[in-house]
């Protein structure tokens, strides 16, 4: 049994069904947005992905070695407390852990030598915790459902 996210996460047998289920996690996460701004970020998703296929997934798989160690500290302290759902976990501390997977992204866009990803990352960031948020029950449970068959 795997005790580390890097373990879980990272190993190269299970990384592709990982970043698998990330792409679809973020689809689903697209999918339930609603309001005008849900009907922004859907229209602004659907165009990113018709102009460029795979650009979610190869986003996903290189983020996530960044991501996993971000969220490391979360499941250590979640293990140490003895388990259960990952999930309700991360909800628990939604804006520690949704503060810490953003300081991949803003570090990522900051370095970035593209104007039009910076532009782009800038009107989407100030709505990125809210979704993140969001989003932290579904991505416990695709961790421990990771974490089952490690």
């Amino acid at each position: 049994m795997a005790d580390t996210l890097k373990e879980i996460l990272l190993d190269s047998s299970r990384r592709p069904a990982v970043v698998a289920d990330l792409e679809t996690l973020v689809d689903a996460e697209v999918s339930d947005k609603g309001g005008v701004s849900g009907a922004v970020i859907k229209t602004g998703f659907a165009a990113v992905k018709k102009i460029k296929p795979g650009i979610i997934g190869s986003a996903v798989d290189s983020l996530l070695d960044e991501f996993t160690g971000t969220l490391e500290p979360f499941y250590a302290d979640f293990k140490g407390q003895g388990g259960g759902d990952f999930g309700a976990y991360l909800s628990g501390r939604g804006d520690a852990a949704a503060d810490a997977l953003l300081g991949v992204t803003d570090a990522r866009a900051e370095k970035s030598s593209r104007d039009s990803i910076k532009k782009v990352y800038s009107k989407l960031r100030p709505n990125g915790k809210k979704n993140v948020e969001e989003a932290l029950p579904r991505l416990g449970q695709l961790i421990d459902k990771h974490a089952a068959t490690a």
